[in-house]
């Protein structure tokens, strides 16, 4: 998770009793588990959340249980998205798919860029862009001999 240096000193200038104003939840945690564990931990150190534009206020009973709906339902959300996700990768594979992106160099081409590297009439830069690729492409694909 990245640091996020000024939220860490605002949450620990946080007293008992304090509230801690938000524009928007999305501003507070990276993620519904990272939000719901911020707002735990102020829950357990009695300072309140406030979120204007939601209209959430964890200082009131009615305020805690409408995030926690709330936090419920994008959870709940996620996990569809996430089940979806696999279910269609699945059937993907089960059609034949594979992920990764399109193959740009064939074995011909290979050959016929390790014969032009080994001419040593080409540079790696002008072998890449004949055949319409990056010169990683090339390094990749001729070893690691090549950038010896």
């Amino acid at each position: 998770m990245a640091k996020r240096p000024a939220l860490e000193d605002a949450l620990d200038y946080l007293r008992t009793v304090d509230t801690l104003v938000v524009t928007k939840l999305d501003r507070l945690g990276r993620s519904v588990r990272n939000l719901k564990e911020v707002v735990d931990g102020l829950e357990k150190r009695g300072v309140g959340l406030k979120a204007l534009s939601q209209g959430i206020d964890t200082t009131t009973p009615g305020g805690r249980l409408f995030f926690h709906m709330l936090a419920a339902i994008a959870e709940f959300e996620h996990d569809l998205i996430v089940e979806r996700t696999k279910d269609g990768l699945a059937a993907a594979r089960a059609r034949g798919r594979k992920g990764g992106g399109r193959i740009k160099m064939s074995p011909t081409k290979i050959r016929q860029a390790r014969a032009m590297y080994d001419e040593k009439t080409y540079t790696v830069q002008q072998i890449a862009e004949t055949f319409g690729v990056s010169r990683g492409t090339i390094y990749r694909h001729l070893g690691d001999d090549v950038r010896a």
